[in-house]
């Protein structure tokens, strides 16, 4: 018998041979489409995932600002900023941080307890592409909060939110919220139930974040308690976003973009490789 298709037969249709695969290197309609499912769960209750927190995130800076009166100052850096200037990047990133944690830490877990995991593991997506869409999906939320805090935080009387370095604002936010993404994501994997990610929540972020120099400067503390501080990633993440608005940071900013870079390298290559694995994914 021949092997060339019948006169007349349209060989366009024929998109490969058997046993060819259809999608190679990257799938990047299942990519888009998985991205686009992550931001939609979390955009259908955007009173709960993105206003809520961005409203609690305003309310620090409220309390802080009246119950100081706009008279306090924090010297860092070799100079003197008013307390509202200085504490406001911090709270910023600190909702961008906790939303990514918040979204990461949901998607394969919610997925695991009501028996839909299978929707994560069986479409024609290659682990980097499913670790791209997850972490994208929690950076997008992260990034969203961090706009909502700062555009409410431009209307609030007494306090300077405009950058010095918009570009330091955007690479220390996106490193951050990777790096909660990624924690998140690990969290997410390893958790059985959500009490599980309530205690990595409750006992390791929200510590790390509030003990990382969000309202204080550490220059202000002893150098065992600066030794410690210098050892909390967070803190590198904060330092950075605040020198991108106000130009200055209580540590190296090259050296802290290294040490989270680092960091998310490490973090991102472990979520892989457990992904792949199907570590307590696959039971």
């Amino acid at each position: 018998m021949s092997s060339h298709p019948p006169i007349g037969h349209d060989q366009s249709l024929i998109r490969s041979a058997p046993g060819v695969p259809t999608i190679r290197n990257v799938n990047w309609g299942g990519l888009k489409t998985l991205y686009v499912k992550e931001v939609r769960r979390f955009f259908k209750v955007q009173l709960q995932t993105i206003w809520a927190p961005a409203m609690t995130t305003l309310l620090y800076l409220i309390i802080f600002t009246v119950a100081l009166g706009g008279r306090s100052a924090v010297y860092i850096g070799g100079e003197t900023v008013a307390f509202a200037d200085f504490v406001a990047p911090g709270l910023i990133v600190m909702g961008m941080l906790n939303n990514a944690f918040a979204n990461a830490s949901f998607s394969l877990l919610v997925g695991k307890i009501q028996g839909t995991i299978v929707d994560y593991l069986m479409p024609p997506l290659s682990t980097a592409e499913l670790l791209a869409a997850l972490v994208g999906g929690a950076v997008t939320r992260a990034f969203l909060v961090g706009a909502t805090v700062w555009l409410a935080m431009m209307l609030w009387p007494g306090v300077n939110v405009i950058p010095a370095h918009p570009l330091a604002v955007l690479w220390f936010g996106l490193l951050g919220s990777v790096f909660l993404a990624l924690i998140g994501l690990l969290t997410s994997i390893w958790a059985e139930k959500f009490d599980h990610a309530a205690a990595v929540t409750n006992f390791v972020v929200a510590p790390l974040t509030l003990l990382s120099g969000t309202f204080y400067s550490v220059e202000r503390l002893s150098p065992m308690f600066q030794a410690v501080s210098h050892a909390n990633p967070f803190f590198y993440i904060i330092s950075g976003f605040r020198y991108g608005f106000l130009g200055i940071a209580d540590s190296p900013v090259a050296l802290g973009s290294l040490v989270i870079l680092a960091i998310d390298v490490v973090l991102g290559v472990t979520c892989y490789m457990l992904l792949k694995r199907g570590w307590r994914l696959k039971n």
